[in-house]
């Protein structure tokens, strides 16, 4: 009988079994002689669809990008509707792949899905009657929030005991503790509050715009 075939090698498979590397054992795990392993492959073989490691490490992160939803930005949802709805995609996106955080925070650089995304928060704050100069912050200000949450668990931080909190030194902290088994929900809600925080600022800002800017704004809602 003949033997069996192997699945053919794709970039789609290297990034998807990449991606699925990293996600279990982190970032030092990837090497192009890990994945040939895991992927059952000669080493070689990869380098037929990426030149280098770090080639397969940015598509890796693109992969993680092209999971963002951006629809928010195309159905015609208000400036700041849209931005909370798409932070709490992200964050969903970033918690489920924490460990390509690092690799996204440094920028999107020539990835198709990171420029997508940048491209698509930039139109529409600008459509919605933001200069220019202030869309880009409003970008750069939710990117450092998104990714700041989910790089780390502030509940998480704090271990499950309950005596490491001595009242004579810590008063505050009885309850500490409880943090850890709580930890999604703390976070979530962690989350939540910085974001409405962050678009209530935003939008104190946007009602102080010169009033052309905001007539951009009705003018482009109508």
């Amino acid at each position: 009988m003949a033997r069996p075939r192997k699945p053919l090698l794709s970039r789609d498979r290297i990034v998807d079994t990449a991606r699925a590397l990293v996600d279990a054992e982190g970032l030092a795990a990837l090497s192009t002689r890990r994945l040939a392993a895991e992927l059952g492959v000669s080493g070689p073989s990869l380098y037929n669809h990426f030149r280098t490691k770090d080639q397969i490490l940015e598509a890796v992160a693109d992969s993680v990008s092209a999971r963002v939803d951006l629809a928010m930005f195309e159905d015609g949802r208000p400036w700041r509707t849209a931005l909370h709805d798409w932070a709490v995609s992200y964050r969903a996106v970033l918690t489920e792949h924490p460990n390509i955080v690092p690799v996204l925070a440094q920028g999107p650089g020539r990835r198709p899905a990171g420029l997508r995304l940048a491209d698509a928060v930039f139109g529409a704050m600008t459509a919605s009657g933001w200069p220019p100069a202030q869309a880009t912050s409003i970008g750069a200000l939710m990117r450092y929030f998104v990714m700041g949450s989910a790089l780390g668990s502030f509940a998480g931080g704090f271990v499950d005991d309950e005596t490491a909190y001595d009242p004579a030194d810590y008063p505050h902290l009885g309850q500490a503790h409880l943090l850890a088994e709580r930890q999604e929900k703390v976070d979530e809600r962690a989350f939540e509050t910085g974001l409405q925080a962050l678009l209530d600022g935003l939008a104190v800002q946007y009602e102080a715009l010169a009033p052309r800017e905001r007539n951009r704004r009705s003018a482009h809602d109508d």
